[in-house]
């Protein structure tokens, strides 16, 4: 990404996820802040989205976004009733967890690019919304930085049990820094855990998802943030080596659990978005 400007994806995720709040019944992610940390700024784009809601790619890709925030979440609330105390969302973007938390004693680290992070920031203040005791921000460029120095810097307790959710971002990286930062994760004492999404490697996909996957990468590095990483799930399993109690789930599983009932057409579509949780012991 370009340096001193935000994450473009981060915007569109945000813009999806609010809305979802704003547009589709029942909601399947409650955020009560998702639309206030867009303010005035997107009040007009989020407005055109109640035009084109409808759109089966716009539904699918929001359907996606929204299943991995609920899944993260979701096994959030089992690692904090298991006793983890630290919360660290890698490649945070616009994620909202932090100032809405509903765990006492749960401290969250917001891990981003410096500009992302900057920008943020400055839509928590334009739109008056405060910043909790419990967070930190963590400003790292995977690809130069070290993970483990700056979270240390940060008060990050490296002997204690954490989530970490990695969320939109591994697509973007080369398999160097995905690596790197594994390593990192699957050395956290037993308890740990991480929910992360990936991409299919685009010859496992249907002709039609291989299409629209060079259109979507197209567009993404038009933007300037490049796809780089795909796998396998059984790739994947191999770089997981460290961790057990892989849950690795795609579409099917995905709508069944989230989606099923509906009355409207929010639904996940195609193979190629995966999302899996896996647990340090």
């Amino acid at each position: 990404m370009d340096a001193g400007l935000p994450s473009r994806t981060a915007i569109r995720v945000a813009l999806r996820r609010a809305a979802h709040q704003l547009y589709d019944a029942p909601i399947v992610f409650e955020d009560p802040i998702a639309v206030p940390l867009l303010g005035a700024e997107f009040r007009e784009e989020l407005e055109r989205t109640r035009f084109k809601r409808n759109k089966p790619s716009s539904l699918g890709m929001r359907a996606f976004l929204v299943a991995r925030s609920r899944f993260a979440e979701d096994h959030l609330a089992t690692a904090v009733a298991n006793g983890v105390r630290q919360y660290v969302l890698l490649g945070a973007g616009l994620d909202t967890f932090a100032y809405r938390n509903p765990f006492a004693g749960l401290r969250v680290f917001e891990v981003d690019h410096p500009s992302t992070q900057a920008w943020k920031r400055g839509l928590l203040s334009r739109n008056s919304i405060a910043i909790p005791g419990s967070l930190r921000y963590v400003s790292v460029d995977f690809e130069q930085q070290s993970l483990e120095q700056e979270l240390t810097a940060a008060g990050f307790d490296s002997e204690a049990p954490t989530f970490f959710a990695w969320l939109g971002v591994v697509p973007y990286l080369t398999l160097e820094a995905f690596q790197r930062t594994l390593a990192y994760l699957g050395a956290r004492p037993a308890g740990s855990g991480l929910v992360m999404d990936y991409g299919l490697r685009t010859e496992a996909l249907p002709p039609l998802e291989q299409l629209e996957r060079a259109s979507l990468s197209a567009r993404v590095a038009l933007a300037g943030e490049p796809f780089q990483l795909f796998f396998l799930p059984e790739e994947l399993k191999q770089e997981l080596h460290a961790f057990a109690q892989l849950e690795d789930v795609g579409s099917s599983e995905l709508n069944a659990r989230y989606f099923a009932d509906r009355q409207d057409e929010l639904r996940m579509r195609g193979e190629s978005g995966r999302i899996l949780c896996a647990w340090r012991r």
